[in-house]
């Protein structure tokens, strides 16, 4: 495949990037510098080096890699390998590995440490069954009184700093997220994601921001809150009143790629994002992501998803949708997407913040 230099945004969107993002504040997170309070979630098959860098580019104030498997890693599995490359544009990242063994994921976490990332981050919220049934991602809260060895093992591991991502507990029954935040204290984690509802949950529900708020006000670690931050109203909401130190946004960029910079516009401000300016995103998208894809095909099947998840809140996405998965070629396939978002009549998107969306998860 031929890697293309990447091209600049348009100077009217560039304008609108620009301005909102002079409105950021920098935070610290234990010794970790993030550009903003926002910050990308690790989601599995999209937290990729070129979506991470495209959200750079629109705000995000740091991101972590999509989940990575320490035994992949230990293998020398070339696709897991690939997988922990930090891009060198890249600022405020951190790798997130998972596994359930703690001299596994040691040495997974040396190897990962090579690659450049700003810190490793460990997965203890996932909640599928083909992690979960292997002991790790979110079945790590159910048996606490190893967590001291596992955290202390890879902490020694490592001279970066490391961190983790933990849901509030198992179930409703065992709500153990401040029992986890104090072990992980105790063994040198310097941070602690949380997101806000139980694995038994899933992604149904609601997330429980009563008790991140308790955790943001109470924990004896910096806490990054994170579950249905997906509207720009919520997040600016969240900003002005949670206690809090960071919030992590996953699902709701991949509809609303400008996330990061509407939570800084300010009330009544007339500032939008067109289709236009979200079909240049999906430009950008595409040229970072040829320096990464194996094939053109595989290079198609992710540009088609971000596509129909862009898409959303348009008119006639069904449509397009369907147009979409029946094209084989990426540029016919951009060249529809253009004729999509070019023909907008409504020039803003209109998305219902009630609506379910990759409820059945992502990792």
């Amino acid at each position: 495949m031929t890697t293309k230099h990447n091209a600049p945004f348009s100077s009217e969107l560039q304008s609108k990037i620009d301005l909102l993002k002079a409105r950021r504040r920098p935070v610290q997170m234990g010794s970790i510098h993030f550009d903003s309070p926002l910050l990308l979630a690790p989601m599995s098959s999209i937290g990729t080096a070129p979506f991470r860098l495209l959200m750079e580019d629109l705000g995000a104030g740091g991101t972590v890699s999509e989940l990575i498997s320490c035994h992949g890693i230990n293998y020398k599995n070339i696709r897991t390998v690939d997988m922990l490359k930090v891009d060198p544009r890249e600022k405020n990242m951190g790798l997130q590995l998972f596994g359930e063994n703690a001299k596994a994921m040691s040495e997974a976490a040396k190897v990962a440490e090579s690659f450049g990332p700003k810190f490793i981050d460990i997965n203890m919220g996932c909640p599928v069954k083909k992690v979960v049934g292997t002991g790790a991602g979110s079945s790590l809260l159910k048996d606490t009184s190893t967590l001291g060895n596992f955290f202390g093992e890879i902490k020694k591991a490592i001279r970066i700093p490391l961190t983790i991502k933990i849901r509030i507990g198992w179930d409703q029954d065992s709500i153990n997220a401040m029992e986890v935040i104090h072990i992980a204290k105790e063994e040198g984690v310097e941070f602690v994601a949380v997101h806000g509802r139980t694995r038994s949950q899933q992604y149904t529900g609601h997330a429980n921001w009563e008790l991140l708020e308790h955790l943001g006000a109470k924990a004896p670690l910096d806490i990054i809150g994170n579950g249905d931050l997906h509207t720009a109203s919520f997040v600016r909401e969240k900003m002005k009143t949670t206690k809090c130190q960071a919030l992590m946004l996953g699902r709701g960029p991949l509809r609303n790629p400008f996330l990061f910079l509407e939570a800084y516009l300010h009330e009544n401000e007339e500032i939008f994002f067109t289709p236009e300016d979200h079909f240049e995103v999906m430009q950008k998208l595409v040229d970072y992501s040829r320096d990464y894809a194996h094939s053109d095909h595989i290079l198609l099947i992710s540009v088609r998803k971000h596509l129909i998840w862009m898409a959303a809140g348009y008119n006639n996405v069904g449509a397009f949708r369907d147009l979409v998965f029946k094209t084989p070629d990426l540029n016919e396939t951009m060249k529809i997407a253009e004729d999509f978002f070019s023909t907008q009549k409504d020039k803003r998107k209109r998305l219902q913040d009630h609506d379910a969306f990759m409820t059945s998860g992502h990792g």
